[in-house]
Protein backbone atom coordinates (compact mmCIF):
# COMPACT_ATOMS: atom_id res chain seq x y z
CA UNK A 1 0.00 0.00 0.00
CA UNK A 2 3.30 2.11 0.11
CA UNK A 3 2.56 3.14 -3.36
CA UNK A 4 -0.58 4.50 -2.54
CA UNK A 5 0.53 6.28 -0.07
CA UNK A 6 0.83 9.87 -1.56
CA UNK A 7 -0.65 11.60 -4.44
CA UNK A 8 0.31 15.49 -4.62
CA UNK A 9 2.53 15.86 -7.62
CA UNK A 10 0.86 16.98 -10.93
CA UNK A 11 1.46 14.09 -13.46
CA UNK A 12 -0.04 11.87 -10.39
CA UNK A 13 -3.22 14.16 -10.38
CA UNK A 14 -3.23 14.12 -13.85
CA UNK A 15 -3.56 10.57 -13.97
CA UNK A 16 -5.51 10.59 -11.76
CA UNK A 17 -8.13 12.96 -13.36
CA UNK A 18 -7.65 11.13 -17.04
CA UNK A 19 -8.27 7.44 -15.17
CA UNK A 20 -11.21 8.72 -13.85
CA UNK A 21 -12.79 9.71 -16.88
CA UNK A 22 -11.86 6.95 -18.76
CA UNK A 23 -13.37 4.66 -15.54
CA UNK A 24 -16.49 6.54 -15.69
CA UNK A 25 -17.48 5.35 -18.93
CA UNK A 26 -16.63 1.50 -17.87
CA UNK A 27 -17.25 1.95 -14.06
CA UNK A 28 -18.47 5.05 -12.82
CA UNK A 29 -19.62 3.33 -9.66
CA UNK A 30 -16.81 0.98 -8.88
CA UNK A 31 -14.41 4.37 -9.57
CA UNK A 32 -16.06 6.41 -7.66
CA UNK A 33 -15.69 3.76 -4.53
CA UNK A 34 -12.20 2.86 -4.81
CA UNK A 35 -10.78 6.08 -5.24
CA UNK A 36 -13.39 6.65 -2.35
CA UNK A 37 -11.71 4.15 0.07
CA UNK A 38 -8.70 4.61 -1.03
CA UNK A 39 -8.82 8.08 0.29
CA UNK A 40 -10.67 7.03 2.91
CA UNK A 41 -8.22 4.66 4.36
CA UNK A 42 -5.06 6.92 4.05
CA UNK A 43 -3.59 5.15 1.43
CA UNK A 44 -3.69 8.34 -1.14
CA UNK A 45 -4.04 11.83 -0.21
CA UNK A 46 -7.21 12.94 -2.32
CA UNK A 47 -7.17 16.20 -4.14
CA UNK A 48 -9.60 19.04 -2.36
CA UNK A 49 -12.45 18.55 -4.95
CA UNK A 50 -12.80 14.67 -4.28
CA UNK A 51 -12.60 14.61 -1.10
CA UNK A 52 -16.04 13.95 -0.72
CA UNK A 53 -15.41 10.81 -2.10
CA UNK A 54 -14.07 9.31 0.65
CA UNK A 55 -17.57 10.67 2.98
CA UNK A 56 -19.07 7.74 4.27
CA UNK A 57 -22.53 8.48 2.89
CA UNK A 58 -20.54 8.48 -0.77
CA UNK A 59 -18.79 5.30 0.39
CA UNK A 60 -22.20 3.84 0.74
CA UNK A 61 -24.23 4.76 -2.12
CA UNK A 62 -20.98 4.09 -4.44
CA UNK A 63 -20.93 0.48 -3.29
CA UNK A 64 -24.06 -0.51 -3.58
CA UNK A 65 -24.23 1.02 -6.92
CA UNK A 66 -21.03 -0.84 -7.95
CA UNK A 67 -22.82 -3.94 -6.67
CA UNK A 68 -25.50 -3.78 -8.38
CA UNK A 69 -23.69 -2.59 -11.68
CA UNK A 70 -21.44 -5.60 -11.39
CA UNK A 71 -24.30 -8.29 -11.42
CA UNK A 72 -26.23 -6.36 -14.08
CA UNK A 73 -23.81 -6.25 -15.90
CA UNK A 74 -23.33 -9.93 -16.19
CA UNK A 75 -26.95 -10.59 -17.51
CA UNK A 76 -27.20 -10.14 -21.19
CA UNK A 77 -29.09 -7.75 -22.33
CA UNK A 78 -29.86 -6.44 -19.33
CA UNK A 79 -26.23 -5.15 -19.65
CA UNK A 80 -26.99 -3.11 -22.73
CA UNK A 81 -30.14 -1.52 -21.51
CA UNK A 82 -28.18 -0.55 -18.22
CA UNK A 83 -25.62 0.98 -20.49
CA UNK A 84 -27.51 2.66 -22.53
CA UNK A 85 -29.89 4.42 -19.42
CA UNK A 86 -25.97 5.12 -18.30
CA UNK A 87 -25.13 7.14 -21.33
CA UNK A 88 -26.82 10.11 -19.84
CA UNK A 89 -24.70 9.85 -16.61
CA UNK A 90 -21.62 8.28 -16.96
CA UNK A 91 -20.24 11.10 -19.87
CA UNK A 92 -21.38 13.85 -17.65
CA UNK A 93 -19.83 12.55 -13.99
CA UNK A 94 -16.42 11.60 -15.88
CA UNK A 95 -16.58 15.49 -16.53
CA UNK A 96 -16.99 16.51 -12.96
CA UNK A 97 -14.50 13.95 -11.21
CA UNK A 98 -12.05 15.08 -14.09
CA UNK A 99 -12.38 18.85 -12.72
CA UNK A 100 -12.45 17.58 -9.06
CA UNK A 101 -8.86 16.15 -9.72
CA UNK A 102 -7.53 18.98 -10.82
CA UNK A 103 -10.05 22.63 -10.52
CA UNK A 104 -10.08 23.05 -7.14
CA UNK A 105 -7.88 25.82 -7.43
CA UNK A 106 -7.70 26.86 -10.95
CA UNK A 107 -11.50 27.68 -12.82
CA UNK A 108 -9.72 27.30 -15.96
CA UNK A 109 -8.09 23.79 -15.08
CA UNK A 110 -11.25 22.56 -14.26
CA UNK A 111 -12.89 23.40 -17.08
CA UNK A 112 -9.82 21.91 -19.00
CA UNK A 113 -10.12 18.79 -16.84
CA UNK A 114 -13.76 18.80 -17.35
CA UNK A 115 -13.61 18.93 -21.41
CA UNK A 116 -11.25 16.05 -21.20
CA UNK A 117 -12.86 13.79 -18.89
CA UNK A 118 -16.07 13.84 -20.73
CA UNK A 119 -14.44 12.85 -23.69
CA UNK A 120 -12.81 9.93 -22.18
CA UNK A 121 -15.45 8.99 -20.46
CA UNK A 122 -18.08 9.15 -23.83
CA UNK A 123 -15.05 6.98 -25.44
CA UNK A 124 -15.07 4.61 -23.28
CA UNK A 125 -18.78 4.84 -22.59
CA UNK A 126 -18.96 4.08 -26.57
CA UNK A 127 -16.80 1.17 -26.88
CA UNK A 128 -18.08 -0.84 -24.05
CA UNK A 129 -21.90 -0.42 -25.17
CA UNK A 130 -20.75 -1.08 -28.91
CA UNK A 131 -18.29 -4.11 -27.34
CA UNK A 132 -21.24 -5.61 -25.15
CA UNK A 133 -23.90 -4.91 -28.06
CA UNK A 134 -22.34 -6.99 -30.71
CA UNK A 135 -20.95 -10.01 -27.70
CA UNK A 136 -24.85 -10.37 -26.94
CA UNK A 137 -25.76 -11.38 -30.51
CA UNK A 138 -23.31 -14.65 -28.97
CA UNK A 139 -25.76 -17.78 -28.56
CA UNK A 140 -24.03 -18.72 -25.48
CA UNK A 141 -24.01 -16.75 -21.94
CA UNK A 142 -20.13 -17.10 -21.30
CA UNK A 143 -18.82 -14.51 -23.49
CA UNK A 144 -20.59 -11.81 -22.24
CA UNK A 145 -19.85 -12.74 -18.25
CA UNK A 146 -16.02 -13.27 -19.42
CA UNK A 147 -15.70 -9.69 -21.29
CA UNK A 148 -17.56 -8.15 -17.78
CA UNK A 149 -15.27 -9.71 -15.57
CA UNK A 150 -12.48 -8.46 -18.25
CA UNK A 151 -13.81 -5.07 -17.69
CA UNK A 152 -13.98 -5.24 -13.91
CA UNK A 153 -10.56 -5.89 -13.59
CA UNK A 154 -9.07 -3.74 -16.32
CA UNK A 155 -10.65 -0.69 -14.03
CA UNK A 156 -9.48 -1.33 -11.24
CA UNK A 157 -5.50 -1.78 -13.16
CA UNK A 158 -6.06 1.31 -14.81
CA UNK A 159 -6.45 3.12 -11.80
CA UNK A 160 -4.02 1.33 -9.76
CA UNK A 161 -1.51 1.94 -12.27
CA UNK A 162 -2.55 5.82 -12.55
CA UNK A 163 -1.68 6.13 -8.58
CA UNK A 164 1.37 4.48 -8.84
CA UNK A 165 3.30 4.89 -12.50
CA UNK A 166 1.44 7.33 -14.18
CA UNK A 167 3.50 7.29 -16.69
CA UNK A 168 2.91 3.65 -17.65
CA UNK A 169 -0.67 4.63 -17.10
CA UNK A 170 -0.11 7.45 -19.89
CA UNK A 171 0.93 4.70 -22.43
CA UNK A 172 -1.49 2.08 -21.07
CA UNK A 173 -4.46 4.56 -21.63
CA UNK A 174 -3.52 6.13 -25.42
CA UNK A 175 -3.14 1.88 -26.26
CA UNK A 176 -6.83 1.88 -25.11
CA UNK A 177 -8.16 4.63 -26.63
CA UNK A 178 -6.50 3.30 -29.85
CA UNK A 179 -8.27 -0.06 -29.37
CA UNK A 180 -11.48 1.72 -28.73
CA UNK A 181 -11.35 3.67 -31.80
CA UNK A 182 -11.08 0.22 -33.55
CA UNK A 183 -13.35 -1.14 -32.23
CA UNK A 184 -15.85 1.79 -32.96
CA UNK A 185 -15.20 1.55 -36.50
CA UNK A 186 -15.04 -2.19 -36.48
CA UNK A 187 -18.61 -2.70 -34.87
CA UNK A 188 -19.95 0.20 -36.23
CA UNK A 189 -23.46 -1.37 -37.35
CA UNK A 190 -23.72 -2.66 -33.65
CA UNK A 191 -23.37 1.32 -32.23
CA UNK A 192 -26.27 2.77 -34.88
CA UNK A 193 -28.38 -0.56 -33.52
CA UNK A 194 -27.43 0.78 -29.98
CA UNK A 195 -28.25 4.77 -30.96
CA UNK A 196 -31.54 3.30 -32.64
CA UNK A 197 -32.30 1.84 -29.36
CA UNK A 198 -31.80 4.86 -27.14
CA UNK A 199 -33.74 7.01 -29.47
CA UNK A 200 -36.38 5.08 -28.86
CA UNK A 201 -36.28 4.75 -25.20
CA UNK A 202 -35.68 8.56 -24.97
CA UNK A 203 -39.06 9.18 -27.31
CA UNK A 204 -40.99 6.30 -25.44
CA UNK A 205 -40.17 8.30 -21.87
CA UNK A 206 -41.36 11.42 -23.50
CA UNK A 207 -44.71 10.05 -24.86
CA UNK A 208 -45.23 8.47 -21.20
CA UNK A 209 -44.27 11.50 -19.48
Amino acid sequence: MDAWRHLIDTPQLLALAAALGWASGVRLYAAVFLVGIAGYMGWIDLPHGLQVLQHPGVLTASAFMALTEFFADKIPYVDTVWDMVHTLIRIPAGAALAAGALGADNQAMGWIAALLGGSLAATSHAAKLTTRAAVNTSPEPFSNLGVSLLEDGFVVFMLWLSATHPALFAVALVLTLILAGVLLVVLFKFLRLVARRLRDFLEGRRMTS
